[in-house]
């Protein structure tokens, strides 16, 4: 039986998909918070280079990824794929249980697929500077890197409590050359406002977000980059799925299902799009599930409805899952996962019933992390634990019922600089968090009246 199945650079993809080719319901556009008319490229421009933007409305199947990204791809892609036989022991299942590491890129995830093609863009537009959020530091680290190789100043708002959780993730951020700032901050007018209401906020991605966006528009010289939600990012990760797709061909195998965690969706969408294609157009039957936190369920109880992509309202309102701008989301050490909102292609397929959604309690993570650690030998990031919980789910399901079962899911980081999430479990202080109707509710009144009339 083989352990690990890799590919050689020639079979590395050419071109990066584009689910929205095969929607059969395509996403809703973005709208202006103002006039409720859907924004055009002259509202995104401050932020984004023209090229994303084409991107981020593309309705073409492929997009050629440049060569120079490519190249740079090459220092850790195609990444390997393994077969988790040490976790199929453990669990003495009759699944069989793949997993596609990202873990080997310089940042120790999936990100820098994006952050890459991201700062790649920039460059080509002559952008001096970018900057961005971070929630745990993966994207933050990824989009440090991908600035260094193309000689851009790169400056991140840091969400409060992963800035304090996590110091090793913005030594590592400063050691690519970025600048790192904890998030609210007094930077920014949005940070200065939320620190007046609560001098001690853990901060939230939104927040984060809306720091970014408001010093990128400062300057001509400056653009924003985002990790996650966007469009075009989850295009960017999809050569996860198309790696995948040709490394179980030559394993002689296939999926029954497709699992990965979600915070804003380009974890989950580069897995798992490429299988949602073989669905929509090759006849396959995959189930694609997205695994989020207990504390922050927008998929599981959250509402589909237009709102901000950022506490501070300077986003485009945005048609997807959310549990309402302004929610404020646990401390949890999933920091990437805790974001008030879902992707807008994710939203819609989840609207449409073409793909499933599950939420998980940290506890259950930890424990499917630590599992893995001991069976598989890699520590997994806090945010893949929750996809790890839910194979661990499939995988007893499979062996209650006595049949085999096919699992993959996207490894997408390990958790190397984030043990001081393994301490706090293994000293008891982690706890779960069960979301209540009263947060919901909290957090959707103020959008529901901005809401285009039908």
């Amino acid at each position: 039986m083989q352990k690990k199945i890799f590919l050689n650079e020639s079979d590395m993809p050419t071109h990066w998909y584009n689910i929205v080719a095969d929607m059969p319901n395509k996403p809703l556009p973005p709208l202006n918070p103002k006039t409720k008319q859907p924004v055009g490229p002259e509202d995104l421009a401050p932020l984004f280079p023209m090229e994303l933007i084409k991107q981020e409305v593309s309705a073409e199947r492929y997009i050629e990824i440049p060569d120079e990204v490519r190249e740079i791809y090459k220092i850790w892609r195609p990444s390997p794929l393994f077969r988790a036989t040490g976790l199929e022991k453990m669990l003495d299942t009759p699944a069989k249980i793949y997993y596609k590491y990202e873990g080997v890129s310089p940042s120790g995830s999936h990100k820098p697929n994006t952050a890459v093609a991201q700062a790649y863009y920039n460059k080509m537009e002559g952008v001096k500077k970018i900057t961005t959020e971070t929630g745990a530091g993966q994207w933050g680290t990824a989009l440090s890197f991908a600035c260094a190789q193309f000689g851009i100043e790169c400056e991140v708002y840091m969400v409060r409590v992963s800035y304090d959780q996590k110091p090793y993730r913005k030594i590592m951020m400063n050691t690519f050359g970025a600048s790192v700032y904890p998030s609210p901050s007094n930077r920014t007018n949005a940070g200065r406002a939320i620190l007046g209401k609560n001098p001690d906020s853990s901060g939230s991605l939104g927040i984060a977000i809306s720091e970014a966006i408001e010093m990128a528009v400062q300057n001509d010289t400056t653009k924003y980059a985002l990790g996650s939600v966007l469009n075009h990012v989850l295009l960017h990760q999809t050569i996860i799925g198309q790696e995948s797709i040709k490394q179980l061909e030559y394993a002689g195998d296939y999926p029954d299902v497709v699992i990965a965690p979600l915070g804003g969706g380009s974890n989950f969408a580069g897995i798992a799009f490429p299988f949602l294609h073989d669905n929509l157009v090759n006849g396959k039957n995959v189930r694609l599930l997205a695994v989020e936190p207990a504390s922050c369920p927008k998929l599981t109880q959250g509402e589909f409805m237009y709102d901000f992509g950022d506490t501070a309202g300077y986003t485009p309102l945005l048609p997807m899952y959310t549990l309402g701008h302004n929610f404020q989301p646990a401390a949890i050490h999933a920091g990437g996962l805790r974001y008030h909102g879902a992707s807008v292609l994710c939203s819609q397929l989840l609207k449409d019933g073409l793909i499933d959604a599950v939420a998980l309690q940290q506890l259950e993570c930890f424990e499917a992390g630590v599992k893995f650690a001991k069976s598989e030998g890699v520590i997994p990031a806090p945010e893949a634990t929750h996809g790890i919980a839910q194979v661990i789910r499939e995988a007893e399901q499979a062996k209650k019922e006595g049949r085999e079962k096919t699992i993959l899911f996207n490894m997408c980081g390990h958790g190397f600089v984030d043990m001081q999430a393994y301490n706090d479990y293994f000293e008891g202080k982690l706890t779960n968090h069960t979301f209540g109707e009263n947060e919901l509710k909290e957090g959707l009144t103020e959008i529901r009246s901005m809401q285009p009339s039908a």
